[in-house]
């Protein structure tokens, strides 16, 4: 009795293995899909400054980029908001620097002399905030444009938020998308970590709570 029980579930799972199979195959093509459309890529040929937005555990990347364009004559000026937060431990400053130094120093690494990088003054808690900002600068300098860089799944929510900040001002507003799989996962994986489900599925939280408030 017991074997002839046996066979019978083996049976089952063998026939709920296709459709367990197909519904995966079906998953992973819309994770990806969903994924895929959080990336949008606007450059401008040139602009007055690329802003850098805040972005604790995906700085490196961001600055990268950023360095990337600035050496290819995209920008003069390089911004870098700053969201408060701080990384670990410098035995060399005794302290614990804030990302937004950290990604100064990147910058500076990637090949940005110091000077054409500004960290701008008042923290910032959001995207929105960022864009607030950065606006305050564009005005007072009398900047013509700005392309931001930021994390691939973070570039539709940051270019809707500024360009709505930055709407009747005449100043252009791009972005440039950092490729996804060094700080932030891969389209087609990010379901299978917690960081990608904060990247992609926090991300679409996030922007439907920005289309309801601003």
């Amino acid at each position: 009795m017991g074997s002839g029980l046996q066979f019978l579930k083996g049976a089952r799972a063998r026939r709920l293995l296709p459709l367990a199979l197909v519904i995966l195959a079906a998953w992973a093509v819309a994770a990806r899909a969903a994924a895929e459309a959080l990336i949008v890529s606007d450059e401008l040929p040139r602009a007055d400054a690329l802003v850098v937005l805040a972005g604790s555990s995906a700085y490196v990347e961001r600055t990268a980029r950023a360095a990337e364009l600035y050496r290819a004559g995209r920008a003069p000026l390089v911004l870098l908001t700053d969201d408060g937060q701080r990384g670990g431990w410098s035995p060399e400053l005794e302290r614990n620097p804030s990302f937004a130094e950290r990604a100064a120093w990147e910058l500076e690494r990637g090949g940005v002399p110091r000077e054409a990088v500004v960290v701008l003054p008042r923290r910032v808690a959001s995207t929105h905030d960022e864009a607030a900002l950065v606006f305050d600068y564009a005005n007072a300098r009398g900047l013509h444009s700005v392309m931001l860089v930021t994390s691939a799944y973070h570039t539709r929510r940051a270019l809707w938020t500024f360009r709505r900040a930055f709407e009747g001002s005449g100043v252009a507003v791009g972005v440039s998308a950092v490729a996804p799989g060094v700080q932030t996962p891969s389209a087609a994986t990010w379901w299978l970590s917690p960081r990608g489900w904060r990247a992609v599925a926090g991300e679409y939280v996030k922007f439907f709570y920005y289309e309801l408030r601003y």
